[in-house]
């Protein structure tokens, strides 16, 4: 890749293939519930982003902007020569720039799930508070050094708003641990925290999403105290072969709090709308 390495888990069977995205300071494990279903027959392919927790540093001169990212996922697909791809993305909402950038081509079905959309970026409090530790010199390593601290894990300011239930130690042990242990990872996120564009451009880029022509489902968690439930619905409009659903009983990573909820939407999606399918 022309950033850096890019890991990826890839499991499942030969059917159609699945791109699963996360968010910051995460990596594919966020997925774990959902592949371990969705991979009988299905090919799920999740890499983790240079959003915090991978493991090998980018380049130094990587472009980890908002763009430079949905960039990366676009490269992604085409490294691995990934066609009529379902892209499916929670938290992270690089769907925007990727089809306002003009690299949706190879996405045959796009699903949206609980995510940042137009201007809510850094989202939520727990967004501008780490933007606010980006800005400060040791920041990123102050910020997620409190993380450490289990209580620490469930605060309205880092990721208490963003599960109802508490992920498992071991599996956030898991996304820090890079964070923790490498000022060049730290480096890569603040570069991303960094990075948001004006308003105007976030706005153009959702606006953008009236671009994409093929079906795309938008799923959204109804308590969401991050990303605001009504702009799932704002996206629906705008995506011409829109659908919208609903889980209730979740905070933004639905992948952790009602991963069998998201299958059964996933599945009948993709009933509806087999890739191949108009």
């Amino acid at each position: 890749m022309s950033v850096g390495t890019i890991e990826y888990q890839t499991t499942g069977s030969d059917g159609p293939v699945v791109v699963f995205l996360h968010g910051v300071g995460m990596n594919a494990s966020l997925w774990r519930h959902v592949v371990a279903d969705l991979g009988k027959d299905h090919r799920c392919i999740v890499p983790t982003l240079p959003l915090g927790g991978h493991r090998t540093p980018m380049r130094p001169d990587a472009d980890l902007s908002v763009l430079g990212v949905a960039r990366v996922v676009a490269e992604f697909l085409e490294r691995l020569d990934l066609r009529d791809v379902i892209l499916v993305m929670n938290d992270w909402g690089g769907a925007q720039a990727l089809v306002a950038d003009g690299r949706g081509e190879r996405i045959a079905r796009l699903v949206i799930t609980s995510c940042e959309a137009f201007d809510n970026y850094p989202p939520g409090l727990p967004g501008s508070n780490l933007y606010t530790a980006a800005k400060m010199p040791g920041g990123i390593a102050a910020a997620f050094g409190l993380l450490r601290l289990k209580p620490m894990r469930r605060l309205p300011m880092t990721w208490g708003r963003m599960t109802k239930r508490p992920v498992p130690h071991e599996v956030m042990n898991d996304w820090f641990a890079p964070l923790w242990s490498s000022k060049e990872i730290r480096r890569d996120l603040r570069k991303y925290v960094l990075s948001v564009p004006p308003k105007a451009e976030l706005l153009e880029w959702s606006e953008r999403l009236r671009d994409f022509d093929r079906p795309a489902l938008v799923v959204w968690a109804t308590e969401d105290k991050v990303m605001p439930p009504e702009h799932g619905r704002r996206l629906v409009e705008l995506l011409p072969k829109g659908e919208h659903a609903e889980i209730e009983d979740s905070y933004t990573l639905i992948p952790e709090d009602q991963p069998q909820r998201l299958v059964e939407h996933l599945r009948a999606f993709l009933q509806r709308h087999p890739v191949g399918s108009p």
